[in-house]
């Protein structure tokens, strides 16, 4: 094991034992350059956040930042295709930074040229598009596209290019070359002048594998060839993930084609690649299309055109991003000034790398079983070898995976960012996890897709976790890494509680907010609705007759109350007992991720509840902001007043605020925003009210709500829907209404309380539990999670469609009362429910007739319709949720 023997157990791998042990020097940091001071100078936004994605995208430094806005604001760069003063001093730039480029991968003008491009998948693109293929024919059986299954995606999408030419593709797996390599074996007719072309990564963007760079040479030169036919092989090395942290020598390893993108060096900018071409080989480039500034000359009424020259302007179509182009000589400056060099960055980066490995390696179950499976094909022994990544799965005791996006939400409770799925590399995806052809299809077919969430399919992961390091990872981000994965696995194998988030973490508010915090309930002063309430247009207009009748309820109690709210005991419900199957409460949460506003009954309008998520809290960009990224959002308290037709906005620390209910259609202007991938038509809500957020929050925020004439269908149809209707959202997630049922409430309490290893007789009240799951309709039941075997209900004339379970996240763990987060929550749900964290189910409402007012009402009896072929046994409760088929 590389760094020699490690601690058995949940010990935490100490690093100076690690370094003491290792058989090679080990290199952290960067000599007098402090690590420390340059984390707090230049990466002071990292505070608090552990950063583990840079395969993915690396960070900039302020001072890149800082050096390229000075320069953009101290000099006029005009577009380079002019001849103006200022469109010389971009076009100089721009040319010395191709030059800077160059420099960097130890070569010169006199052998490579840099062509711009919009990152490497545009350069692959180019290569496919514009590489001298030969279809087959009488003479010859045209040319070959090899490439390495262990690839990324944009190069193995470029055999549909070569498809479209009639040129054969050929997948290659990594250990067919190595065999090709020890066997030295070249096809016969050396002298046969057919193009072919091999890919392959310089480093695996999956596991971080790095294949030998000798490759190059050795298919060039024809001793050794990655499938067995006669012509000549030009090789394309994809070095975008492994020029991030190493550096690259085209002096002595003269790729054909190295296509780059430089915010995997830099951070930023994004969106600027490059394709390194050897100048040898750019006189064979084909090109069809032409565009601005490629042409020598042309004519526009026949037939005619002459490129330029150079190959960079022959391939650059239209006016480069040029800014874009001039930011990188400052990040290069920074890069240089900071670190001394990337060979500095590649010993520092493989010395994080190989100590987690080394530590993860060491984690065991008390049974001895390893907590994690390690997916890579050496053993960190050197930064030859293997890049900074490590690709791995969480296993339980028993052995079985948990799935990533169970530990991704886990780890974003920490703020640990790391990255999940197959990261565009299914070949080696399928290799690692063993995931063979079939099973990608039937995969396929059961509604899983690259880039979702559906971590486990019959037990088989679809997918993996992932962490890598930068030149600013330090060595307390792999120990807070480590920590993470001890205190998730092992912590609570031994009955130990989780460590806490404390107010003074990232993302929680301050000890006195979390004190003075309070629900989001109507207070004494509220007055209840008279006859002139607001309708929407799925309320019936004579709803005047009946809403004064809609109750409000008391206060929420505080985390410390247990008694029960009068609706429960006129419902004959105890506090966690089981009782007849009622609604015991009803909430609206009238601003998206803001605080439950309780009622006893309520009307209900096309969207669901009236008025329920019909605003949402923006950031500057227009985002819509969750508890995820801002916790304090459950500290925002909405009150409807349907009696004045306003919205009252509370919080503690400041003055009470109210937005009427409806806009005014002369004065009000539509935008467009997104909320869960939909377009919704929303409208500003006022300067007064975004002023008033902003200074709640001490950033800018504005509060939009869903325009009334705007309708989001929903994606999911539901049964007895007309032909051509499609039922209506506000801006829920999914659907219409969550319900939860107070059983399942119970058992999950239990558990949690019976975990508690600091002697509390009731460290989550069943109240404030169930304000955790956000859901609409609480229901007395008389099992735990049988909702989840119900496919319809009915309340009174009211028929709901049960949709399916709610897929928790990161959000239940944050205590709705005071904005902290308690990570038990998720962590014990996951681990009673087989880690699917499923609780409470969707509903939308069925055949609503509008032609008179519809309410639900707390009291009222809930009679479900269980799905066909469920059959119900009263099963012990910790086994009985196992067996419900979703």
């Amino acid at each position: 094991m590389a760094g020699g023997a490690a601690p058995r157990g949940a010990e935490l791998l100490a690093f100076a034992r690690f370094r003491d042990s290792s058989p090679q020097p080990l290199a952290y940091g960067y000599g007098p350059r402090s690590l420390r001071d340059m984390r707090e100078r230049e990466f002071g936004r990292l505070a608090g956040t552990v950063y583990l994605d840079h395969a993915g995208a690396t960070l900039f430094p302020q001072s890149q930042l800082t050096s390229f806005t000075n320069d953009l604001m101290e000099n006029v760069y005009g577009n380079p295709h002019s001849q103006n003063i200022s469109s010389k001093l971009t076009h100089d730039t721009v040319e010395h930074v191709r030059y800077r480029i160059l420099e960097h991968f130890h070569t010169s003008t006199e052998d490579y040229s840099v062509i711009f491009t919009a990152g490497s998948t545009a350069a692959l693109k180019l290569v496919a598009e514009a590489f001298p293929w030969v279809s087959p024919g009488p003479e010859s059986n045209g040319s070959r596209f090899c490439y390495l299954t262990d690839s990324h995606t944009s190069v193995v999408g470029m055999r549909k290019v070569t498809t479209a030419m009639n040129v054969t593709s050929i997948p290659v797996r990594p250990e067919d070359v190595c065999a090709a390599e020890t066997r030295g074996t070249a096809a016969s007719d050396p002298d046969c002048q057919l193009p072919h072309l091999f890919c392959y990564p310089a480093q695996s963007n999956f596991s971080g594998t790095r294949y030998p760079l000798s490759w190059i040479g050795e298919v060039k030169a024809g001793r050794m060839c990655p499938v067995s036919v006669p012509g000549k092989w030009f090789v394309l090395l994809d070095a975008a993930s492994y020029v991030s942290t190493s550096p690259l020598d085209l002096s002595v390893h003269q790729a054909d084609f190295v296509p780059l993108s430089f915010y995997k060096i830099f951070g930023f900018p994004t969106g600027l690649g490059a394709l390194l071409v050897n100048n040898r080989v750019a006189p064979l480039l084909r090109k069809t299309y032409f565009g601005g500034g490629t042409a020598a000359a042309y004519l526009a009424g026949e037939d005619f055109y002459i490129p330029r020259q150079s190959v960079a302007e022959r391939f650059e179509d239209g006016t480069i991003s040029f800014l874009d182009v001039i930011a990188l000589k400052h990040g290069f400056d920074a890069l240089e000034r900071l670190t001394g060099g990337m060979e500095n960055i590649k010993q520092h980066t493989f010395t994080l790398a190989q100590y987690t490995y080394t530590a993860l390696c060491a984690l065991r179950y008390p049974s001895g079983a390893p907590v994690v499976r390690i997916y890579s094909d050496s053993e960190f022994s050197s930064p030859e070898v293997q890049g900074p990544v490590i690709n791995f799965n969480v296993l339980d005791h028993s052995g079985n995976i948990i799935g990533y996006s169970q530990v991704d939400k886990m780890a974003s409770l920490y703020n640990i960012h790391v990255r999940t799925g197959c990261f565009c590399n299914t070949g080696a995806c399928q290799r690692h996890l063993g995931i063979s052809d079939e099973m990608v299809r039937k995969h396929l077919e059961a509604g899983h897709v690259c880039g979702d969430d559906v971590d486990l399919i019959d037990g088989h992961p679809t997918g993996s976790v992932r962490i890598s390091f930068g030149y600013m990872s330090t060595l307390e981000d792999a120990q807070a890494f480590l920590r993470f994965i001890i205190a998730m696995q092992l912590h609570q194998c031994d009955g130990q509680p989780l460590p806490q988030t404390t107010p003074g973490e990232v993302g929680a508010p301050s000890e006195s907010e979390a004190q003075d915090a309070v629900p989001a309930t109507v207070d004494r002063c509220s007055s209840s609705p008279r006859e002139d309430a607001p309708t929407d247009s799925g309320v019936s207009n004579d709803l005047h007759t009946t809403v004064a009748a809609v109750g409000l309820r008391p206060p929420l109690p505080m985390a410390t109350r247990t008694q029960q709210t009068p609706s429960e005991k006129a419902a004959g419900v105890l506090d966690g007992g089981f009782g007849p199957r009622v609604i015991t409460n009803l909430y609206l949460y009238p601003i998206k991720s803001c605080a439950a506003f309780e009622v006893t009954k309520w009307p209900i309008g096309s969207q669901g509840l009236l008025y329920d998520r019909s605003w949402m809290v923006v950031n500057h960009n227009g985002v819509c902001l969750s508890q995820k990224q801002e916790p304090r959002l459950c500290l925002i308290q909405p009150f409807i007043d349907l009696q004045q037709k306003i919205m009252v906005i509370k919080a503690k620390g400041m003055e009470p605020i109210a937005v009427p209910l409806e806009e005014n259609g002369e004065r009000t202007q539509i935008c467009q925003s997104k909320v869960c991938a939909d377009r919704v038509n929303t409208y500003n809500c006022g300067e007064k009210i975004s002023s008033w957020l902003s200074r709640f929050f001490g950033h800018p925020c504005q509060l939009l709500k869903q325009s009334s004439n705007f309708q989001r269908s929903a994606k999911k149809r539901v049964k007895d829907q007309s032909a051509g209707s499609t039922a209506t959202l506000s801006l829920v997630n999914e659907a219409q209404y969550l319900l939860i049922n107070r059983p399942s409430v119970l058992e999950l309490q239990q558990q949690l309380n019976a975990s508690d290893a600091n002697g509390k007789e009731e460290l989550f009240p069943m109240k404030e539990l169930i304000s955790r799951f956000r859901a609409n309709i609480i229901t007395s039941g008389t099992s735990p999670f049988e909702e989840e075997t119900w496919d319809e209900i009915s309340v009174g004339s009211l028929r709901f469609q049960v949709l399916g379970p709610c897929h928790r996240c990161q959000m239940i763990c944050i205590n709705q009362q005071t904005g902290q987060r308690n990570q038990n929550v998720f962590q014990k749900l996951s681990e009673s429910r087989a880690r699917k964290v499923n609780f409470g189910v969707y509903l939308m409402h069925t055949s609503l007739d509008f032609s008179s007012p519809a309410f639900l009402s707390v009291g009222s009896q809930v009679l479900p319709v269980l799905k066909e072929n469920t059959e119900h046994h009263e099963l012990p409760a910790s086994t009985k949720h196992q067996d419900v088929i979703f």
